[in-house]
């Protein structure tokens, strides 16, 4: 775990360590006063991404934003026998040891991609826990699965190239890791720009790192699996938080879902919308995100 950082994107926001499970530390930021917020990054991100979003919903709110295990600087444990340290299970552990930690037993959580499929695992395992539940251009794990083509699997070939057995693929990108990262980026995003190159150096600062890079391959290998298998034994259970969908229009997800169908198939109230933009919300249209969050969360 890195022990130093190179950039603060959140200025004013206090830094955490939090041990929640044996050899497991998860860094996270907190700002702010009122109902809590606990905000969770995806693939290749870091907390760093919620830079335009987290100060503002901190003005009324408390604001917690927490590097998922595996990514920035969390521990990146050993994954275990079936990548089970990296289950969405574990991480919503985490995310629950987090918000308790810090005085949290009730908030709301707004995930973005990986930290949205934490998300609904964590409002499914803690569903007391979760008051309200934001989820950032995925579908669900299971249907994405369910559904795939060739259309998704050529857009989204990481899905079933991470997921293959190590060392392959930590191999191939540890040979060029800016590459493989700017590559990753510029293609989710359709908003030139929006990954600004002092935010883009943060997250290679962690893709640098080969445990990082093993860990972000164990969270697909236990997306392929284990957390299939969790979500084939909830295949009945639904979300009761009321749940809020964006998704941008011109990312793969919103070109290839009915987004709000997949997750009414899944949750009991759930509203959203596009946002004219790609994978990244948060980033290319950070004004409408917290206008949504806003309004959402009341």
């Amino acid at each position: 775990m890195a022990s130093d950082f190179a950039s603060d994107f959140l200025p004013g926001f206090a830094r955490h360590r939090i041990e929640t499970a044996p050899g497991v530390t998860i860094h996270a930021r907190s700002a702010g006063s009122g109902p809590p917020v606990l905000l969770l990054h995806g693939h290749p991100q870091t907390l760093s991404t919620w830079l335009h979003v987290a100060p503002r919903l901190a003005e009324p709110r408390t604001v917690v934003a927490m590097d998922l295990r595996g990514y920035g600087d969390s521990s990146k444990p050993p994954g275990g026998e079936r990548h089970v340290a990296y289950s969405k299970r574990a991480m919503a552990a985490d995310a629950v040891a987090v918000m308790r930690a810090l005085g949290h037993e009730r908030f709301a959580v707004v995930g973005h991609d990986r930290g949205g499929r934490v998300a609904h695992r964590l409002a499914l395992d803690h569903a007391r826990a979760v008051e309200r539940i934001a989820l950032f251009d995925i579908a669900p794990t299971a249907t994405m699965y369910a559904r795939t083509d060739k259309a998704f699997a050529t857009r989204y070939f990481w899905w079933f190239f991470f997921i293959q057995p190590h060392p392959l693929p930590e191999t191939l990108i540890g040979a060029d890791p800016e590459y493989f990262l700017r590559h990753h980026v510029e293609g989710q995003s359709k908003t030139p720009g929006s990954t600004p190159p002092e935010l883009f150096a943060e997250y290679l600062r962690c893709y640098s790192d080969p445990a990082c890079r093993h860990a972000i391959c164990e969270d697909y290998r236990a997306a392929a699996g284990i957390d299939l298998e969790h979500d084939a034994a909830d295949s009945e259970a639904r979300v009761t938080a009321p749940l809020l969908a964006l998704w941008g229009a011109k990312g793969t997800v919103g070109q290839t879902y009915d987004v709000l169908e997949t997750w009414r198939e899944k949750a009991t109230d759930v509203s959203g919308r596009a946002l004219d933009c790609g994978h990244t919300l948060q980033e290319e249209r950070p004004d409408e995100v917290f206008s949504e969050l806003s309004a959402f969360l009341g």
